[in-house]
């Protein structure tokens, strides 16, 4: 795929290339700046060298890949020493579980796979979700390889290939097994549900919830749906994909790479980022380490990217945000159109937030007009007031108002799939195909 953006990546690389030095003395007058020895430091004047030094420092380094630090949970009032392990490995994604030193024969718990976003972010964006499940369920989470880490002869990674591997993790972790997929896979993980419907998948889940996920971004368009649909896909073609550099392994692989995904980002919302950064200069000038601190967490996760491969984020929107093609009833996989009508064994829960700007408000819940043949006990969906797109899986309300909710879906999905599980083994039909109303806005429908 040639293009006149090829020498764009090369350029960023060099860039940080020829800052570096630059970079490298300003850590080291910061250092020098904070020993606690150097009375200089301690003046107004030092004070505000070394806010200035962190700040550039910062501003020009390369995000590397965080850490999810989650050495321990509380299960029932007992701390516990949680172990991360990969347990299913492919060419462009790994699935960590969250391995809690427990007896699983005294204490059993719904198991959960958390279906991060491939959108530049690294899985790491959801430790806080992670983290707050890990006390109730037996987390799993996908961990999506950079694409400029993956060699070219490793081969493509498409939106067909993203819900071929739904399925595969899926029927590797078996049908006991609750979905919850975060933006946006919430259209791939709909979409390879509803294949195994289709095929009457044994594996098939018990429940998905889908959280601020673009299902039809035709209901409430935010600047990111309008902004696909004016330019078109040839635009997107043109503009935003590149080709790897040297030194990195995936050479002359065609991706949309992460620093433009963020530069996008950050461009909605220029103020609030130098605000906070403002707001950090001077917190390090008076020596509020605790405000201090809470921004590097921020931005050590939000400014940590990777790199998606052109095919798979072409055809994602292009599918989704062009042509609405799931809504419409017109995607289609393999070469076979989804249909989501199938979908009637597994419980549907959608979550939004009232003010994310990124996917509006409605559009997640598509899901329930696509799925109607889900009984009306077996949906949920909740508008969570006062949160963006962040807060939706993130933050206080995440934890007190939108966690609390899920878990109470998930166990009564549980109890609603063992059934299924039993009966379908004894050769009875539990599922009427009927045709169910959706849940009232904001109001979770009683399971």
């Amino acid at each position: 795929m040639m293009n006149s953006q090829i020498p764009l990546y090369m350029w960023y690389e060099a860039a940080h290339t020829l800052v570096s030095p630059a970079r490298a003395l300003a850590q080291a007058s910061r250092w020098m700046l904070n020993n606690p020895h150097n009375l200089f430091g301690r003046s107004s004047l030092g004070r505000n060298l070394s806010a200035g030094f962190e700040l550039f420092e910062r501003s020009t380094r390369r995000y590397g890949k965080p850490e999810f630090g989650l050495p321990t949970t509380t299960i029932n009032g007992a701390t516990v020493s949680v172990a991360e392990r990969v347990v299913y490995q492919k060419t462009f994604c790994n699935v960590i579980h969250f391995d809690r030193m427990i007896d699983h024969n005294q204490i059993r718990q719904p198991k959960m796979l958390i279906v991060a976003p491939m959108s530049g972010h690294y899985a790491t964006l959801l430790r806080g979700t992670v983290e707050t499940f890990l006390p109730t369920h037996e987390v799993y989470i996908t961990d999506w390889i950079d694409a400029r880490l993956v060699p070219l002869n490793e081969g493509r990674f498409d939106l067909d290939d993203y819900i071929d591997y739904m399925r595969d993790i899926l029927t590797f972790l078996g049908p006991d097994v609750h979905v919850l997929a975060v933006c946006q896979p919430s259209v791939p993980v709909l979409a390879a549900i509803g294949r195994m419907e289709m095929d009457q998948d044994p594996a098939t889940p018990y429940s998905m919830t889908l959280m601020g996920g673009p299902i039809d971004t035709r209901r409430s368009p935010t600047v990111v749906n309008k902004l696909a649909m004016e330019r078109g896909i040839d635009w997107f073609k043109k503009n935003c994909i590149v080709k790897v550099p040297l030194p990195n392994a995936g050479f002359m692989r065609d991706v949309y790479p992460g620093f433009l995904q963020l530069t996008g980002f950050m461009a909605m919302n220029i103020d609030k980022h130098i605000t906070a950064h403002g707001d950090m200069y001077r917190h390090l000038i008076e020596g509020d380490g605790d405000s201090a601190e809470k921004h590097r967490e921020f931005y050590d996760e939000y400014l940590a990217v990777m790199d998606l491969t052109a095919e798979f984020y072409l055809q994602t929107v292009d599918t989704v945000f062009v042509r609405h093609a799931l809504p419409k009833g017109e995607m289609m996989h393999r070469d076979v159109k989804i249909d989501l009508t199938a979908v009637s064994r597994v419980a549907l829960m959608t979550v939004e937030g009232e003010k994310d700007d990124i996917s509006g408000v409605g559009q997640t819940e598509a899901a329930h007009d696509l799925c109607p043949h889900i009984p009306q006990e077996q949906r949920v969906h909740w508008v969570q007031p006062k949160v963006g797109h962040y807060g939706v899986f993130n933050g206080s309300r995440f934890r007190s108002d939108i966690a609390p909710r899920i878990c109470s879906f998930i166990d009564k999905a549980s109890a609603y799939g063992r059934n299924r599980a039993s009966k379908a083994h004894a050769g009875v039909n539990v599922v009427p195909l009927t045709q169910n109303k959706r849940a009232a806005n904001g109001t979770p429908s009683a399971l």
